[in-house]
């Protein structure tokens, strides 16, 4: 069984998070959704106001940037989901530094809408085939090429809301397969 790492935090894009969470459960990846600043309850409210109670707050999952590695080790991949929250992401640092932990470990790592712009700071885009929201596009000009999701190595990138199901299967086709990712997309009439 694959473990899929996700990050969230206030202001995350919800269909973005849900609709990846949904589709790796129906995979029978192995999720933990941890949130980062939700205090003790780690409950996260998205954009549109929707609350999701997260299985672990960052901070006791992750200990200091040092141990970032320790902990990409026990995962397969890294989901960021986008929206305004991912700004506050940025801010914080702690995402890039979980990213390119991800990376050297040739780990997956996969985000959605802005949520590029955290592999971007991380130094993880140069060179590679990109898709992000276009609030990303003036930082990241590769994502203006028009994809809807780009895979390139362990990288998965997509542009916003309208493409989280089609990010979350080229997700679960890279950590299960095609027939798996197949086999999610016939079960939800795709």
């Amino acid at each position: 069984m694959k473990k899929v790492l996700a990050l969230i935090t206030h202001g995350f894009e919800e269909i973005e998070a849900v609709t990846p969470f949904d589709l790796l459960r129906r995979a029978g990846a192995e999720l933990t959704v941890a949130a980062l600043g939700a205090g003790t309850d780690s409950l996260v409210r998205g954009r549109g106001g929707i609350v999701l109670r997260a299985d672990a707050a960052f901070e006791a999952l992750a200990g200091t940037p040092e141990d970032f590695s320790a902990l990409a080790g026990k995962y397969d991949a890294l989901l960021l989901p986008g929206g305004p929250g991912t700004f506050d992401l940025i801010k914080d640092g702690r995402a890039a530094k979980l990213a390119a932990a991800f990376a050297a470990r040739g780990k997956i790592v996969a985000a959605i809408c802005a949520a590029p712009l955290i592999l971007n700071a991380a130094g993880l885009l140069a060179g590679r085939r990109v898709a992000a929201h276009v609030c990303a596009w003036d930082e990241i000009p590769a994502a203006r090429n028009g994809a809807r999701v780009e895979t390139d190595g362990n990288i998965i990138t997509s542009r916003g809301a309208g493409t989280a199901f089609d990010f979350a299967l080229a997700l679960v086709e890279a950590l299960a397969g095609k027939a798996v990712a197949a086999a999610v997309s016939a079960d939800t009439m795709n």
